[in-house]
C-alpha cells in the first residue's frame, strides 16, 4: 500500500485557541478511516487544512506526496458539512458543472445515483428538502474518481433508511486505490465499514488503530470505545 496523506506535528490556532496541536498522522491508500471526536475537537479544522481552506501554523501536511493546493485539488474530493452548491440552479446544471470542472468526474455515475435516490435532476436545488440537497451534494463528491474523499458529517441530515445507501454509495464507488476519510458523530452506522479509527480530543491524537485491533483488544464496538473514552 502507498501512503495517500501525511500530517507532521501539525498545529492550528485560532488566537489562544489550541484547534490542532501537534499532530501526526499517516493515512494508507485502500482504507476507509473514521475521523471521530466529540464538537470541538478539531476535526473540521483538519479537514480544511488538509483541503487548503486553513493553512497551518506549522507542521506540515503531504497527499500524495504534495502540499495542499491546485494539484491536491485534482485528487481529493471534498464534501464539507455545510451545502455547498447554488439554490438557483437545477440538479442537473450543476452534475454538467462538475463534468466540466473536474476531468475525473463520472456524470453517467451521478444521474444514475440522483435516479436511485428518487432525486428529480430537473428540479431547482432551493425546492429540495435539506436531506435531499445533502444527497446531491454525496453524489457528486462520490462520482469523482479521486485518490482521498474527504467527507464531513455526510448522513447527518438524511433518514435511516437513505443513510443506509449513501454508506452503500462511499464504500461501492470510490477507487479502490484511494482512501476515504469520514468525519460524523453516527458512529453506530458507520462502523462496520471502517478499516481503520482516528480518535482526536482538543486537536490531539489520543488513538489511531485498525477497527478490527480495536474491537478484538477491546472486546466493544467502536461506539462503545467512542462513548468510554470521551464520557463526561
Amino acid at each position: 500500500m502507498s501512503e495517500i496523506l501525511r500530517c507532521n506535528s501539525l498545529t492550528k490556532k485560532f488566537g489562544n485557541l489550541v484547534a490542532v496541536n501537534n499532530l501526526t498522522l499517516s493515512i494508507e491508500s485502500g482504507k476507509i478511516v473514521g475521523l471521530l471526536g466529540p464538537n470541538g475537537s478539531g476535526k473540521t479544522t483538519l479537514i480544511k487544512m488538509i483541503n487548503g481552506l486553513l493553512v497551518q501554523d506549522s507542521g506540515t501536511i503531504e497527499i500524495c506526496g504534495n502540499k495542499p493546493g491546485v494539484e491536491t485539488k485534482k485528487i481529493v474530493a471534498y464534501l464539507p458539512d455545510n451545502i455547498f452548491l447554488n439554490n438557483w440552479m437545477r440538479v442537473e446544471q450543476i452534475v454538467e458543472m462538475f463534468a466540466d470542472f473536474y476531468l475525473d468526474f463520472r456524470k453517467e455515475l451521478a444521474f444514475n445515483m440522483l435516479e436511485r435516490l428518487g432525486v428529480d435532476r430537473k428540479r431547482k436545488l432551493k425546492t429540495l428538502s435539506k436531506g435531499n440537497k445533502e444527497k446531491v451534494s454525496l453524489i457528486l463528491v462520490m462520482s469523482r474518481n479521486a485518490m482521498l474523499y474527504v467527507l464531513d458529517e455526510p448522513i447527518a441530515g438524511v433518514d435511516p433508511a437513505t443513510r443506509d445507501y449513501i454508506i452503500s454509495t462511499i464504500i461501492n464507488n470510490y477507487n479502490p486505490e484511494a482512501s476515504v476519510i469520514i468525519s460524523t458523530h453516527l458512529i453506530s452506522d458507520i462502523e462496520e465499514v471502517l478499516d481503520d479509527v482516528i480518535f482526536i480530543r482538543q486537536g490531539s491524537l489520543i488513538l489511531h488503530k485498525s477497527a478490527d485491533e480495536i474491537r478484538s483488544e477491546t472486546g466493544n464496538s467502536i461506539d462503545s470505545l467512542f462513548r468510554e473514552a470521551f464520557k463526561w
